[in-house]
């Protein structure tokens, strides 16, 4: 358990940074002068960097290790954010968003790898759920962390890389414990799909309604009549309910088959997105709703993550991580345009039908899955 919680409260410390770090990149980036339209596209830069070069972290961690490429990953992050003030202008943040979120996106694969196979089979959906509910509270964290240091001058900037670097502390206290990446079977990312195609595409709708709702739900909020804090106030209850669902919906998928844990969840989040639109008229009824279907919706990566664990061999699982990583991503840059246009095709119900759609896109196949797979067991 050593092994894990040094993982874990890497991620955690990490967590806190990078939380404290993107809104920090967006306010300096609008003081410079920069359209929304450019913050979006620089901040992008980080779903397309890990889908470029997260497929090559297994490879690369086979070779140097998993504690020296964890090492590396964080010093580069550290110094990536401290150069973002000191760099003239705003061209020169695009590639040095791609490097800092190419650090990151290596941190968080092998942080997961690490977990992943260092959980007891038994106990991996817990232990996985306690991960996603520590570090949704380093999310939570930063923010207000950004309110106490301040947005100006190099100071924040200093602030997150040493929170970054504090995670080499856990690491390098557990270096002995760290697990070997083995090189695996060669899969590439269509490879593993095939492998654990339920799991991995779990990463991705949780990727893309994630990013589609802290983007959207603000903008649906003030459609339908609130102002600008409580518009952001329902962001707050999809955080929340994602900090209190993980660990139970972890302990679930370790006593129930994860397929059916995953088809359950993304049904109700269908049947709360069909909800929406009638709850919207209470504001009661419209927060019960969103923090019950944002801890349901939040579980989705966890159990995803647990029966990508208990479905990969120990060869495959850090390409396996790697991928689901890369199909997150994926889903991150889908995600906002997808929601964003029902909201515009229909406004305003719009944004709850987008969502209906997405999960149901993944609930379906989901279902034909399952019942294939338990009609190959029956005698």
């Amino acid at each position: 358990m050593a092994a894990i919680a040094a993982a874990i409260a890497c991620v955690a410390v990490v967590g806190i940074g990078l939380s404290l770090s993107i809104p920090l990149l967006s306010i300096e980036m609008e003081r410079r002068g920069a359209s929304s339209t450019l913050i979006g596209l620089n901040t992008a830069m980080a779903g397309i960097s890990s889908i470029c070069l997260v497929p090559f972290v297994p490879r690369i961690a086979a070779r140097f290790g998993v504690v020296p490429l964890l090492t590396l990953s964080l010093i580069v992050s550290a110094a990536s954010l401290v150069a973002f003030p000191l760099l003239p202008g705003i061209l020169p943040w695009f590639p040095l968003r791609f490097v800092f979120s190419a650090g990151l996106g290596a941190l968080f694969v092998l942080s997961e790898y690490w977990i992943n196979a260092a959980a007891p089979p038994e106990r991996r959906g817990l232990v996985l759920g306690i991960y996603t509910t520590v570090l949704a509270l380093g999310f939570a964290v930063g923010p207000v962390l950004l309110a106490l240091v301040g947005t100006n001058g190099l100071w924040p900037y200093l602030t997150g890389a040493l929170l970054v670097l504090a995670g080499l502390l856990p690491v390098l206290l557990a270096r002995g414990l760290s697990p070997s990446v083995q090189s695996g079977a060669g899969r590439g990312v269509f490879g593993y799909i095939r492998l654990a195609p339920a799991a991995l595409f779990a990463a991705l709708l949780y990727g893309a309604v994630e990013t589609g709702i802290f983007a959207i739900l603000p903008l649906y909020g003030l459609r339908i009549g609130y102002d600008a804090q409580g518009a952001a106030g329902l962001v707050s209850l999809i955080a929340l309910g994602n900090v209190l669902f993980q660990i139970p919906f972890g302990w679930l998928a370790d006593r129930v088959d994860r397929g059916l844990v995953l088809l359950g969840t993304c049904l109700g989040c269908a049947l709360g997105s069909a909800l929406i639109p009638a709850a919207s008229g209470s504001a009661m009824s419209l927060g019960i709703l969103l923090f019950l279907w944002g801890g349901l919706a939040g579980t989705l990566y966890t159990v995803g993550l647990a029966a990508l664990g208990a479905r990969t061999s120990s060869a495959d699982l850090a390409g396996a991580n790697a991928t689901f990583v890369v199909l997150y991503n994926v889903g991150l840059i889908l995600g906002p345009p997808v929601i964003g246009g029902g909201l515009d095709l229909m406004p305003p119900d719009g944004f709850a039908y987008a969502l209906l759609v997405l999960f149901l896109a993944y609930a379906l196949p989901l279902a034909a899955i399952l019942a294939r797979a338990r009609t190959r067991r029956s005698p």
